[in-house]
């Protein structure tokens, strides 16, 4: 973590400068906002942090609860949400309150007696170590205080603005705030009141009856399972033995999905409540509480659950529901007008709560749009950006309903059901990689190039989030994962894969640096503020094939050793070595003739090209870019 290069500073580095729009932050709701976002969810928090981080767009976030969340529904946390909370600054904090899972057992009816349950299997969560990153439970409340943190200390000092629902939206054809949104206060003296804000975009991450969702003429479609399912968050004690291990429990009575929970004592339990019925309309929602813990003793047995505390319950029936966009622009509209309102998270899709999916996904929506808004207002990229949101998050919430449409089936199924009596966890290890969050692969697109030199770094596949290598840092020998160095700060990733030259010989890596530290198609050039570090919107990093002890630091080109901040300071953590008890080259498949590896400021690999392919280079970010702003804010 660095923090000193515009000074010393002695109190929490994790606290930002405030700048732009952060000085004299009204607190009262702006008549005009760049950005409105309704609805403090996760999809809502991350788009309002990732924007937080831009201090010349004014965005506001507006909920209509009186105060943040006590606790949520969501508690699933995957390993790729986990990776992106440490580009937010928070992944160890977290890790250290939430429980982690490692495995998952399944509970069966014994062969010798069906009336009992009995361990048949156990199965690793994550059998091919797809990530350093952990399975995490944690109250989705906490992530939520974690995003509210990250943003009250960004430049920007932001914080949502509680006690406002929203009413409805109308969008102008002209003006530089088209969008004008009707709230209500919901709290306070002024319960009641209307109030209008104006925005030049809104986002609504106002959940599965979302009202910014109906006022753009989008609905869910799609369909309901007619299975219905209890779920409670309890104390209790028990003698059912795996109480502190996800199970999956199927028995004669009926399935359960057990969730043990962050504090070592409360846990979760999904009760299967059997086949809902023709003409029901909901009643079985009225199924009480005493209802599902009989429901479960009865799943459980012989083994018995006293519930002594109720955290929080609820009933719902398992549906699968899709809008066909998540912006305004109607499809015979495409290329002519620019998205003005989006559509996130639960306002998108719909699913079963049982594969932990919800919260995860929801959160790729909001830093996927977050980052590309930011770059629009930011005088950084053309309004054409904001049209992949949608081309590529909708194909990815179809993805996960199809996902969660078998696997929710199969937490259903009764075992007599199943062709075969291991093929739930043999679904459950054999699509590990998906539910982690990590099979999301964005096809070529303004954003994504063509594979044309895969080859040359096979290990980062374009369009997949970037699997973090580890590499040793020359300056101080340390081994660092490069991925963990890259924050949520809006900026582009450029790795620089060294060929076998060492640092100061004659190589294309030498004239790869000349060429983005001065020449005028160089997206380094044309990005920067005037008068701005020169990794203001791009960080350059190089990785040696030599070890770092015969790396000469001073031989390095200056781009991969830029100055920093009022003193001119140079950053000497952008040059690495490849790890000889960890290679980078051999682990990830990097040719030895070296390659340049482009990451998106969301974490998605971009584009892997030549050495020698500036043109390509110059070319990919030529519709991406903007032309060179004045003086950064």
């Amino acid at each position: 973590m660095q923090f000193h290069h515009h000074g010393y500073v002695s109190g929490d580095p994790r606290v930002q400068p405030v700048a732009g729009t952060g000085i004299d932050r009204p607190d009262e709701l702006p008549d005009e906002v760049d950005v409105l976002i309704v609805g403090s969810g996760p999809a809502g928090m991350i788009a309002a942090a990732q924007l937080s981080q831009f201090p010349s767009v004014t965005t506001r976030i507006v909920e209509r609860r009186p105060g943040r969340l006590a606790i949520g529904q969501a508690d699933g946390i995957q390993a790729r949400s986990v990776e992106t909370f440490d580009a937010f600054g928070f992944a160890e904090r977290i890790i250290g309150e939430a429980y982690r899972i490692t495995e998952m057992a399944f509970w069966k009816p014994d062969p010798e007696d069906p009336s009992r349950i009995h361990r048949a299997a156990r199965a690793v969560d994550d059998p091919t170590g797809i990530s350093e990153w952990p399975h995490l439970i944690v109250n989705q409340a906490r992530v939520l205080d974690y995003f509210a943190e990250f943003m009250a200390d960004a430049p920007t000092r932001m914080r949502p603005d509680y006690g406002y629902e929203f009413v409805g939206l109308t969008v102008a054809e002209e003006g530089e705030h088209p969008v004008t949104v009707r709230l209500v206060h919901t709290a306070g003296e002024q319960a009641g009141a209307e109030r209008i804000v104006r925005a030049k975009y809104v986002l609504g991450a106002d959940g599965a009856r979302s009202r910014v969702r109906e006022s753009i003429g989008c609905t869910l479609a799609g369909d309901q399972a007619n299975h219905a399912w209890g779920v409670m968050d309890v104390l209790a004690v028990t003698d059912f033995p795996d109480i502190r291990t996800k199970c999956s429990i199927q028995s004669e009575a009926g399935n359960i999905l057990l969730i043990p929970r962050e504090g070592g004592h409360l846990f979760r339990m999904y009760v299967d409540l059997g086949e809902v019925q023709e003409g029901d309309d909901g009643a079985v929602r009225a199924t009480t509480i005493d209802q599902i813990i009989a429901r479960a003793n009865e799943i459980l047995h012989p083994y018995v659950l006293d519930v002594k505390n109720v955290a929080w319950h609820s009933v719902y029936e398992v549906g699968h529901r899709l809008t066909d966009r998540f912006d305004d622009v109607l499809p015979a509209q495409r290329g002519s007008r620019v998205p003005r309102v989006f559509i996130a998270g639960d306002a998108c899709h719909t699913h079963s709560a049982k594969a932990g999916q919800g919260m995860n996904v929801s959160m790729q929506d909001g830093f996927n749009l977050g980052w590309k808004l930011g770059h629009v207002l930011d005088g950084r990229s053309p309004e054409s950006l904001l049209a992949t949101y949608s081309a590529e998050r909708q194909v990815i919430a179809q993805n996960l309903i199809d996902f969660d449409r078998e696997w929710s089936s199969l937490m259903a199924a009764k075992p007599e059901e199943l062709g075969d009596p291991t093929e739930l966890e043999d679904f459950y290890v054999r699509t590990a990689e998906f539910p982690a969050g990590f099979m999301t692969q964005y096809p070529p697109s303004l954003l994504i190039g063509e594979a044309t030199h895969q080859e040359l770094a096979s290990g980062f596949p374009l369009g997949k989030r970037f699997k973090s290598p580890i590499a040793t840092r020359v300056c101080d020998g340390n081994p660092v994962h490069l991925g963990h160095h890259a924050k949520a700060d809006g900026r582009w990733r450029i790795y620089v894969f060294a060929d076998a030259a060492r640092a100061g010989e004659p190589s294309p890596v030498a004239d790869l640096a000349a060429w983005l530290e001065g020449d005028p198609a160089s997206p380094v050039v044309v990005s920067t503020p005037d008068g701005a570090d020169r990794d203001a919107h791009f960080d350059v990093k190089v990785v040696y094939q030599q070890p770092h002890t015969e790396v000469d630091l001073n031989a390095v080109p200056a781009m991969f050793r830029p100055r920093v901040g009022p003193f001119g300071l140079i950053d000497q953590e952008k040059v690495y070595a490849a790890d000889p008890a960890a290679d980078v080259f051999e682990e990830r498949g990097i040719d030895r003739g070296g390659a340049i590896v482009v990451v998106r400021p969301d974490q998605y690999v971009a584009h892997v090209l030549p050495l020698t392919g500036v043109d390509e280079l110059a070319a990919f970010f030529a519709p991406i870019l903007a032309v060179r702003q004045s003086a950064a804010v």
